[in-house]
């Protein structure tokens, strides 16, 4: 990883031009709820590494026609786009089964495999950095992350069935993987409702409040008309009942978390898979943002295959993630693509702050690993969007890793300590252009 030499003042430009391109049209449209974001990534070196996504693959950009371990093949996979070590949590499967893997595919796109890898490395050394690990500590929970993930590719690449690879569940997965299993099957529909909603006149409706945002007529009508036009990208299965998608209430929300600041977003209660009250389904329709890497990626093909970024979201999540959320889709509003998937009851990200102790996180951070492997493994010629990607992806990063087995997880080490070092210098950088005013539109 070697970005130029830049003084304070010269990067801090820098990051405001890359800010400008990435956030310009939304903070226009909504600077409060970039304040927001931006005071939340004040907050620590990883924070601001999370909301930046734009930033580091500014930086990446050299590396997009070639680079160690790409080829033809391995630079055109399907990516998650954002993996950082907070990106992984529970959900519930179409199968009904409560997986651990990959989550939040706002940014998933077609690139270069490695982009991914580095993008965690460099998440994990901040992480052992706020933990006060030592650069050599840092070092093998690279080698250990790049080590299970070469692992579990190889295992792929060779036909290994999948009870021999299974997925993350509760009768799978072990320590911190395992709590956040065991916490969301805690958790219930019901209680999910009880937070949102309330029985008004024997009918369940949307509390008022608590940042929800009563919609004018005009407005409801067009969400309405296109929660119609998702209906039709629903896969069949998913309509198992004609009432099930029956709208009982709409409501607006404001977006204003690290990754959806400024888009708007509305929460639509639907009747669910009986006539019980308890039943009911909370789904979130929100408009699809630009993901950073599509930026650097200038394959027209690629881009020409996504009708807009709701589509683009919700094929990449498809591809990604085996047995995709069934209430997954998108629609079109007022000209921009939307994103319309469940608010899940069952919803529990791995939560880093009591992993502690250096052998429970290199535990992690190996099967961190093996979930990595496995959703680009996923993401093939079987996948169903082999127009983008004709080939089993894991055999050709396996072929890839095997041509220099040595080298592979030194790359990856190496780019973790340099731009882990980069992130934090730019976190300062940020906190002050921000606490200085120095950012246009705030």
């Amino acid at each position: 990883m070697s970005v130029p030499e830049l003084s304070a003042e010269q990067r801090g430009e820098q990051i405001l031009a890359v800010f400008d391109t990435a956030f310009g049209e939304l903070l226009a449209a909504d600077p409060a709820a970039f304040r927001v974001k931006f005071r939340k990534m004040a907050a620590s070196a990883f924070a601001f590494y999370r909301g930046t996504a734009c930033l580091f693959y500014h930086d990446l950009e050299r590396e997009q026609h070639g680079g160690p371990y790409l080829d033809d093949r391995t630079g055109r996979v399907w990516i998650h786009g954002d993996l950082h070590a907070e990106n992984f949590g529970t959900y519930m499967d179409a199968q009904g089964r409560l997986i651990f893997n990959v989550n939040d595919f706002d940014e998933a796109y077609v690139g270069p495999f490695t982009w991914d890898l580095k993008r965690f490395a460099a998440s994990v050394a901040l992480i052992g950095y706020s933990k006060a690990l030592s650069d050599e500590q840092i070092t093998d929970l690279v080698h250990t992350y790049a080590e299970a993930y070469r692992e579990r590719v190889h295992a792929l690449a060779t036909g290994a069935k999948n009870d021999e690879v299974p997925p993350f569940t509760l009768d799978t997965a072990e320590g911190p993987l395992l709590d956040a299993l065991r916490s969301a099957r805690s958790l219930t529909r019901f209680g999910l409702l009880e937070s949102m909603t309330e029985i008004r006149e024997f009918e369940r409706r949307f509390t008022e409040g608590g940042g929800s945002i009563e919609l004018d007529a005009a407005t409801r009508y067009k969400v309405l008309a296109a929660f119609d036009g998702y209906l039709e990208t629903l896969p069949e299965s998913s309509l198992t009942r004609p009432d099930s998608y029956r709208v009982k209430d709409v409501v607006g929300r404001r977006g204003i978390g690290i990754g959806s600041a400024g888009l708007p977003s509305y929460n639509i209660l639907l009747e669910g898979n009986s006539d019980a009250l308890e039943n009911d389904v909370v789904i979130y329709m929100k408009q699809a943002q630009t993901p950073a890497v599509s930026r650097h990626i200038t394959d027209p093909v690629v881009s020409g295959y996504f009708q807009h970024e709701g589509h683009r979201t919700v094929i990449s999540q498809r591809a990604l993630q085996a047995h995709a959320d069934p209430w997954l889709g998108w629609t079109e509003l007022d000209g921009s693509g939307q994103l319309v998937a469940e608010v899940s009851p069952y919803a529990v990200d791995l939560d880093w702050s009591d992993i502690d102790d250096p052998e429970e996180i290199a535990a992690v951070v190996a099967d961190l690993g093996r979930a990595t492997a496995t959703m680009h493994a996923a993401a093939d010629d079987e996948s169903g969007h082999s127009e983008l990607v004709p080939f089993s992806t894991e055999r050709a990063i396996d072929a890839a890793i095997a041509a220099d087995e040595e080298g592979f997880a030194g790359l990856l080490a190496e780019f973790a300590h340099a731009y882990g070092a980069r992130a934090r210098q730019d976190h300062q950088i940020f906190v002050d252009l921000f606490r200085n005013g120095r950012i246009p539109g705030l």
